[in-house]
């Protein structure tokens, strides 16, 4: 059975032996979450190099996320779960060789950073004689005993730093002391060149430009797309300020039905499908100001020094909002924003962003570049 062990802080935090062994010299992060989860897990990873500067930290990740981090110093090694390509035999091969080579790695401590069942699993068959993840509830009668070590946090405070609080209070309960501090992602140098040379190709290097991120993974955090095309009319109306759209691959259609019914009456690129991570990142980073819904192009504008206005509806923007004074947050409307719900009621429909008026973005985004242009 695990041991158990409850958050600590403070002087008893100095006083306690730390749970991870001091020359440690290989541990393993799994952060198996969204684009967002990833982005809030970067203070997490410095603090736990900061505690241990002689090992090396690696991490587990979904397929392409990897390369959000693939700069950062910190990191030592990047492991994704990738999906297997071809036929059953090759996926069941090319499985096997990535568990042997995970195997062989030789970690000597994993943390688990979330409550899935597959990272549970990865971590045990990592071998590690140090296992660790947070006593999650209403988990299967297997998942918390593929651990040699589960913490019980210390509780949130209602004035914490949101989503980083997350991954953080796991490991401050196994003795490492760690800050709340925001992320801040490091950059791929040939993909920034790359961007630049892209924004140079269409004029707008040398200008004001809005990179906007109308999309996300679930319907429910969206605007309606003719909400979006009075908002972009409105602002290029106004200031004549050239536009990005960003998303995956997965969005391209969306942000090709977005543009089209534009008609051409707004100065707007399309890059919606056609850059990977690291060329987002980068190119977020040359935006004047971010625009976009509650998605991972919001949580990376932020890592990366762009002023922000997020658009936030059921989702708790308390907690997933970037924080800081050159961020801002648009609510949907209605007193009952956040709902915490998957739309109305759990319908996917959400009544508080189909009825956001467009004038109420426009006004937040126009405040936030009186000050930048």
């Amino acid at each position: 059975m695990p041991a158990f062990l409850s958050g600590i802080s403070g002087d008893a935090l100095k006083e306690r032996k730390m749970l991870i062994p001091q020359g440690t010299k290989k541990i393993l992060l799994i952060q198996l979450g969204d684009i967002g989860d990833v982005v809030y897990t970067v203070p997490t990873i410095h603090a736990v190099k900061k505690a241990f500067p002689q090992a090396e930290i690696s991490l587990l990740l979904r397929e392409g996320n990897g390369a959000l981090l693939a700069f950062d110093p910190a990191v030592s090694g990047i492991w994704e779960v990738r999906k297997g390509k071809g036929s059953i035999f090759s996926r069941l091969r090319e499985s096997l060789r990535f568990l042997w080579n995970f195997y062989r790695a030789g970690f000597e401590v994993v943390i688990d950073l979330r409550a899935s069942e597959r990272g549970a699993y990865m971590a045990f068959l990592t071998g590690a004689p140090i296992r660790i993840s947070q006593a999650f509830k209403d988990v299967s009668f297997l998942r918390n005993r593929l651990f040699t070590h589960l913490v019980n946090p210390l509780p949130r405070r209602p004035d914490d730093g949101g989503a980083v609080e997350q991954s953080l209070r796991i490991i401050r309960a196994t003795g490492i002391e760690a800050k709340g501090e925001q992320p801040t992602l490091f950059l791929d140098p040939v993909a920034k060149e790359r961007m630049i040379h892209l924004l140079k190709e269409l004029g707008i290097y040398h200008r004001p430009w809005l990179s906007l991120s109308p999309f996300s993974r679930w319907d429910y955090k969206e605007l309606p797309t003719s909400t979006w095309q009075k908002v972009m009319t409105l602002l290029s109306n106004k200031g004549k300020v050239p536009m990005v759209l960003v998303g995956g691959v997965q969005e391209a259609k969306k942000a090709e039905v977005l543009v089209k019914g534009l008609k051409n009456t707004v100065e707007v690129y399309n890059l919606a499908g056609k850059t990977n991570l690291a060329d987002l990142a980068s190119l977020l980073s040359l935006s004047t100001v971010h625009l976009g819904v509650d998605s991972g192009a919001v949580h990376i504008a932020a890592a990366v020094g762009t002023p922000t206005v997020s658009v936030f509806g059921p989702s708790n923007y308390q907690e997933w909002a970037p924080r800081g004074e050159k961020h801002k947050v648009v609510l949907g409307k209605g007193d009952c924003v956040p709902c915490g719900k998957k739309g109305c009621n759990h319908s996917g429909y959400s009544r508080c962003l189909v009825e956001l008026s467009p004038y109420t973005i426009v006004g937040v985004v126009e405040e936030i570049l009186k000050g930048l242009i």
